[in-house]
């Protein structure tokens, strides 16, 4: 088991979203590293417009794991893994089927309703650790009610993580390689990262916003990549998407669906970072990159309130003007750029990645017998 251990990622999934997908897939990615042997196997709704494209053997349900609990089970008795990671995701049962599989099962809650479910005294006795994959000032402090559940429950366990933020390291081999590859150099383009949310109920715009902005920005001269979309279709004369920029207008590149890694180097190096309020919004906070954000998605308006009332992130509606306005005034302003990449450093937000696989080794080198509770 030490060289070729089994690790189950169980993330939610679904039509719309992919923060726990990719944070499933960065820490797949890392425990590969670690453990060049290691068994890695997903659980993944078939909706998902990634699912069959994930590099890692998979499971498909017709609709979220968590949604469909015995064939969960089933599927986690089969795999019979020594660690599983569910991300906001699972059932009580399914916990315990991992349990009863031999496994360390670790629960990751980035929302307020998965985090008050792992602080069930039901859910706690099957959980070894339970990680908040957010600074603390952006996950919130242990509350009262929360500290009581852990008293109750004992024995040191779950024990709690706050991960700051959970990235590939940037592959600085091959770094020169991905900005080549989309013709442009460092802190020499803006970013554009729509995100896997950009569906979610009330932002069924956002992902047309986020291609305006692009084009418009690339229409005042600066380069600009956007990861996540293949590019607007053409719907007439107004332009591509039909946004309103001019036809000589620098082109934009569009990337797509990246690598992790190339995700991570070109954050790393970009100019200005234009996303949503989800998690690659602390990524480009933790590279000391600038960013531009509007919320998509219910959770995360006070998550970037947060973030903007420290610095580093300037916030705008969702909208393409808005955003555009926001970019421009910080791109038009070198003084002001520097400042925001000034306090995104100074907030101090650490890769979470290292610290995870620490856990996952100290919990392979644990007999499963002294993990269990009663």
């Amino acid at each position: 088991m030490a060289d070729a251990p089994r690790f189950l990622f169980v993330p939610v999934s679904g039509p719309t979203g992919m923060g726990e997908y990719a944070r499933c897939l960065t820490l797949a990615g890392a425990v590969r590293t670690r453990w060049p042997a290691a068994e890695i196997h997903f659980l993944l709704s078939e909706k998902a417009p990634y699912a069959r494209t994930t590099p890692y053997p998979y499971t498909l349900f017709p609709g979220s794991p968590t949604l469909h609990d015995h064939a969960g089970r089933a599927a986690i008795a089969r795999f019979a893994p020594h660690v599983a990671v569910f991300d906001n995701a699972g059932r009580a049962g399914q916990l315990a089927a991992a349990r009863a599989a031999g496994a360390r099962v670790v629960f990751v809650s980035s929302r307020w309703k998965p985090r008050l479910k792992a602080f069930r005294l039901r859910w706690m006795r099957h959980l070894d650790e339970h990680w908040i994959p957010y600074p603390e000032f952006v996950g919130g402090s242990l509350t009262a009610y929360e500290r009581l559940k852990l008293l109750l429950a004992g024995g040191g366990r779950p024990r709690i993580r706050y991960l700051d933020v959970l990235l590939p390291e940037p592959d600085r081999a091959a770094a020169d390689a991905t900005l080549a590859a989309q013709g442009v150099t460092r802190e020499g383009y803006v970013l554009v990262v729509p995100g896997g949310g950009t569906g979610h109920p009330g932002a069924e715009g956002a992902l047309r916003a986020y291609e305006t902005t692009a084009l418009r920005l690339a229409a005042r001269g600066h380069a600009v990549v956007v990861v996540g979309s293949p590019g607007p279709v053409p719907t007439g004369a107004a332009g591509p998407g039909g946004a309103d920029v001019e036809p000589d207008a620098r082109p934009v590149r569009w990337a797509g669906r990246v690598p992790p890694a190339e995700i991570a180097t070109l954050l790393a190096n970009a100019r200005l970072v234009v996303t949503n309020g989800g998690d690659t919004l602390l990524q480009a906070l933790a590279f000391g990159r600038p960013a531009v954000a509007a919320p998509i998605a219910a959770d995360q308006p006070e998550r970037l309130a947060k973030c903007a009332a420290r610095g580093g992130v300037v916030p705008a509606a969702l909208d393409a003007a808005a955003l555009v306005a926001a970019a421009v005034g910080l791109l038009d302003a070198p003084e002001a750029l520097v400042h925001e990449a000034g306090r995104a450093r100074a907030l101090g937000l650490a890769n979470g990645v290292q610290p995870a696989l620490d856990a996952f080794a100290a919990l392979l080198s644990t007999p499963v017998a002294d993990t269990r509770g009663p």
